[in-house]
């Protein structure tokens, strides 16, 4: 863990509780060893869309769609949001829990590659949120500074992946820490980091 494990119980004890298909998501997660950013996350990205009232957002790397339960909820009836995922049988999942929580009218569901699926959809974001495969990241900050409007938001999980940025060993790590130079570089974007669970950097598109 990035933080001390006594803070991240504290933090997380802190947050009221989910709702039911949010807890049941966060239960089928952990047992079958998927992904997902979690409720200190979460929380996170839903007050990011509040305070920004995004309402066009677009998630590279959905799985089980955990955040983009988040952002719909947060985004309200309006908005538009856009999951995508390699695995069908994610995607199908994900549509269940949509259905159950009453957001599927307001979320659009890509199956396949998620810059592929970007690419075919036009218009520009008002957050987009990068949760890929991490070799990939490099190539998502390649293809995102001209599908965000100006003022809107880059956000991307793993960015101090388990802390193997401090030792990069693996093509994965240098990916990730390629992606973290190059981003805070950018003259695209003005960017923060915070050290949420395993690292989420937030950029502002200039």
């Amino acid at each position: 863990m990035i933080t001390n494990p006594d803070i991240e119980k504290y933090m997380r004890d802190l947050i009221p509780a989910r709702d039911e298909v949010l807890t049941e998501m966060e239960g089928y997660a952990a047992e079958h060893n998927i992904p997902i950013v979690g409720p200190l996350v979460g929380r996170f990205l839903a007050s990011l869309v509040m305070m920004t009232k995004a309402k066009r957002i677009f998630e590279l790397g959905s799985a089980i769609g955990y955040s983009t339960l988040w952002f719909a909820q947060a985004a309200g009836p309006e908005a538009e949001i856009h999951y995508s995922d390699g695995s069908r049988a994610n995607a199908e999942r994900a549509a269940g829990y949509f259905e159950r929580a009453s957001v599927s009218a307001r979320i659009r569901v890509h199956v396949g590659d998620a810059l592929t699926a970007l690419a075919s959809t036009t218009g520009k974001f008002d957050v987009i949120f990068n949760d890929v495969d991490k070799d990939g990241y490099p190539a998502v900050l390649d293809a995102v500074p001209d599908r965000i409007k100006a003022g809107g938001l880059f956000i991307t999980d793993n960015t101090l992946w388990h802390a193997r940025v401090l030792n990069p060993q693996e093509p994965t790590d240098e990916a990730v820490c390629t992606f973290n130079r190059r981003l805070f570089a950018s003259p695209h974007f003005y960017t923060a980091q915070l050290p949420i669970r395993d690292g989420v950097s937030v950029a502002i598109r200039l």
